[in-house]
């Protein structure tokens, strides 16, 4: 059994090799740890490796482990990765340092309001549903610049987009399209690739690669 240390230094290794080969800078890209389903126990040797990035996916789940994983490494950093339901803006808003998946106007709404109310702005990305998918949760491609128009009326500070590409389709297409939609709207940020296809993120402009597999094995 890899240990996690040694499973995280071979994907930081990657993504190194990825950012020399499209000519650009190791710092430019940010590995986010997705510790969705992994419990706090799996989570641990990752931070003691001194890995500070992390994603989860439901807000429930990550309001119970990590608050606590918070108190011994404070200087970690928490991203929601999954749908977030409008319900669930003020502790989304409370726990996370960013959001990846805002998508729809009920959403800025709530999200306005809730930041409004504590005086916190948290960066989002707005995500693009690019492979029009709408099971998959994301803004239609024709409803981004009057989402990112809602947005910024509402004062959140969107940072950059997300997508997730169909499966078992080719990736590079639509980490192309994301590229060339957050450039349009002149947007630095873009939460591509995962497991998979991380360095083709790499290539394709990625600035966080969400990787969980890679890291912690398979879910549990």
């Amino acid at each position: 059994m890899e240990s996690a240390a040694t499973r995280l230094e071979a994907v930081r290794e990657r993504i190194a090799h990825a950012c020399k080969v499209a000519g650009r800078e190791a710092d430019e890209v940010t590995l986010l740890a997705v510790s969705k389903t992994h419990p706090a126990e799996a989570i641990e040797p990752l931070l003691e490796a001194d890995q500070q990035v992390f994603g989860e996916n439901r807000v429930q789940e990550a309001a119970g482990k990590w608050p606590a994983l918070r108190e011994r490494w404070p200087a970690s950093e928490l991203h929601l990765v999954g749908q977030l339901q409008s319900n669930k803006a003020v502790e989304a808003a409370e726990l996370f340092d960013c959001i990846h998946s805002l998508d729809r106007p009920s959403l800025v709404a709530a999200l306005a309001k809730t930041m409004d109310k504590a005086g916190r702005r948290v960066p989002c990305f707005v995500q693009v549903d690019i492979g029009e998918e709408p099971q998959k949760g994301g803004c239609p491609i024709g409803e981004l610049p009057a989402l990112l128009k809602n947005a910024r009326e509402a004062e959140i500070p969107v940072v950059g987009l997300m997508c997730v590409p169909p499966h078992g389709i080719e990736p590079a297409p639509f980490f192309a399209l994301l590229d060339k939609l957050a450039r349009d709207h002149g947007l630095a940020g873009r939460s591509i690739g995962m497991s998979g296809d991380y360095e083709t993120a790499i290539m394709l402009g990625a600035t966080y690669v969400r990787v969980g597999t890679a890291l912690f094995g398979e879910r549990v």
